[in-house]
């Protein structure tokens, strides 16, 4: 990676999260200096006015705690995928959004639904099936982490407490694994080793040619190898005369 697209990938790695956790910030400060909320700008199940929810609900927070309970793993999961996911963290985040959104509003209860849990759930189903099917070792680590981290995400995708909408963390896990099926991100190739390349001839591997053909081991002999030791001397005039 150049020097350019390695600053461009950091920039967007801290920016990002930044103005997710601004954005939402700003929202619950402009209704408290409004002394309102914003609850009717969520999803609203099967009406045409409910449908602006699927932009404007992730903004949206009932209360402090609820707010505060979604920003550090809103802040974690958006740096993880634009730092893994670079290339299409941007469509996820979008594509995603719409994608849950519908969902809530077509399966959920009558009632305004709101919060940025469901862009949580969506992360998190996104990096952890995504890092499953590439079969890359450093990002299947990433989706064992996602699930020892958030593991206990899944049991609120069924309505287990009220008060919650298990329907937007439903819509958003179930757009993640779509996105991480439908989306091609750009990951690095298995290491080969030697024995796995194409051209690999077994009688010219060197520590095999130390095995005779019963796998005992053979010392071979040392060659001796004469060094030559050349010195170089540099004169250097002096140039200080005394009087």
């Amino acid at each position: 990676m150049s020097e350019n697209n390695y600053f461009k990938l950091s920039n967007k790695v801290v920016i990002a999260p930044f103005v997710a956790v601004i954005s939402i910030w700003l929202v619950y400060w402009l209704e408290l200096v409004l002394k309102t909320n914003f609850n009717q700008f969520g999803v609203y199940p099967r009406t045409f006015t409910g449908l602006r929810g699927v932009l404007f609900s992730p903004f949206i927070h009932g209360s402090l705690e609820h707010l505060y309970n979604n920003t550090i793993p809103l802040a974690i999961l958006i740096t993880t995928l634009f730092y893994f996911y670079n290339k299409v963290a941007f469509r996820v985040l979008v594509v995603g959004t719409l994608i849950s959104g519908v969902i809530t509003w077509l399966i959920a209860r009558n009632s305004y639904h709101i919060g940025a849990s469901s862009i949580i759930y969506l992360l998190a189903s996104f990096i952890f099936f995504k890092g499953i099917f590439t079969k890359y070792y450093r990002l299947v680590a990433l989706s064992l982490m996602v699930v020892f981290v958030y593991g206990s995400l899944l049991w609120y995708l069924f309505p287990i407490k009220e008060g919650i909408s298990w329907e937007g963390h439903l819509g958003g896990f179930i757009a993640g694994l779509f996105l991480a099926v439908v989306l091609k991100a750009k990951t690095p190739a298995p290491k080969k080793y030697v024995w796995e390349q194409e051209d690999y001839k077994e009688e010219d591997d060197p520590f095999l040619k130390q095995f005779d053909e019963n796998g005992n081991f053979v010392e071979l002999e040392k060659e001796e190898i004469k060094e030559e030791i050349k010195i170089n001397y540099h004169f250097k005039k002096n140039t200080n005369k005394e009087d």
